[in-house]
């Protein structure tokens, strides 16, 4: 990446304000006095948005939208953003379809590649790319071609691609997997019934691993971690890092894990972006936003940044406003 004059201030636009990990992304730059943030979202009622001044604030349309990229480029050059940081998954392969676009006009996309958002998006191909690097539970298309009665039971049923909790079950046995009709937008994955974690990597352009920090996740709400603590354990550490090594992945990713029966750490899924509890990861001592920011704008990254076991616990917290604010933005 060419080096940015930071002679004046990077303007960057963080989309997905109304989720935590797009907060998580404004609380670590707010603090670089080389940033000036702006917040975007669809929604005039996520809260992220009022975490800066009105004048920083803009809605844009969803990532599902088919003129999501195109709106959202000319938003950027109106608002005069040289660095576009996406929070929602939906939003990211219409991105990485216009990065050409995007760099003609001087914006910057901290975004994967396409082929790393490709395998990572989609948890079959994920599956298939990792492989005999790391160990991954058994997964099939749940097509036609699936024969329940070659499986172990119980086993879990989740979509190919999404995010959190959302229409994934177990299932229990092969007369009920056998009754269900057949998609293949779905997987049918090894139930792994071990502990749970969630390992935060850092990367830098290169996809060289900067950071790898696993963390517990103890309590979860919809998806989202709201008690946790990171732990120093290496096997977990090289597990992140080979996964983001493997699909190519730069800047902030998250890989999950689950231990199998054997006590092994096998892969769920990965998150090509910032996940929504990366506070807890930030206050062990890596500084992702920060790090990754630096790293596409061609500043110095180290080579390896270590973090100390730290534990966290999450809580509402209100935020008012004159109504006018929200009508302003919604106008």
């Amino acid at each position: 990446m060419a080096r940015h004059d930071l002679s004046q201030q990077t303007r960057v636009l963080v989309t997905g304000v109304g989720g935590p990990a797009a907060v998580s992304v404004i609380k670590s730059l707010s603090l670089d006095p080389t940033v000036q943030l702006l917040a975007a979202d669809m929604d005039p009622w996520a809260a992220g948005l009022y975490l800066l001044p009105p004048d920083a604030r803009t809605l844009i349309p969803a990532g599902l939208d088919p003129d999501f990229a195109s709106t959202v480029l000319a938003r950027c050059v109106a608002l005069g953003v040289h660095v576009l940081i996406p929070t929602v998954d939906a939003e990211m392969r219409p991105l990485a379809q216009a990065r050409a676009e995007y760099a003609a006009a001087g914006i910057e996309l901290m975004l994967a590649p396409e082929r790393a958002l490709d395998l990572t998006l989609d948890k079959l191909a994920l599956a298939r790319c990792c492989a005999g690097h790391v160990r991954v539970p058994r997964t099939e298309c749940f097509d036609e071609g699936l024969d329940p009665a070659s499986w172990d039971y119980p086993v879990v049923l989740k979509p190919r691609s999404g995010s959190g909790s959302r229409d994934i079950s177990v299932v229990a046995s092969a007369r009920e997997l056998a009754g269900l009709e057949r998609s293949a937008e779905f997987i049918v994955q090894e139930y792994l019934p071990g502990e749970e974690y969630s390992i935060d990597v850092l990367a830098d352009t290169r996809s060289h691993v900067i950071a790898a920090v696993p963390r517990v996740r103890a309590r979860v709400d919809s998806g989202v971690s709201v008690a946790g603590r990171t732990v120093h354990d290496p096997e977990l550490e090289h597990f992140g890092a080979t996964v983001v090594s493997v699909t190519g992945l730069t800047y902030i990713a998250n890989v999950q894990a689950r231990r199998d029966v054997a006590g092994r750490a096998a892969l769920l899924e990965v998150n090509p972006r910032a996940p929504g509890a990366l506070p807890l990861t930030m206050a062990s001592g890596v500084n992702m936003p920060r790090l990754a920011l630096d790293a596409l704008r061609g500043l110095p990254v180290p080579e390896h940044v270590d973090f100390r076991e730290m534990a966290m616990v999450r809580f509402l917290e209100e935020r008012f406003m004159d109504l006018s604010e929200v009508q302003k933005v919604a106008a």
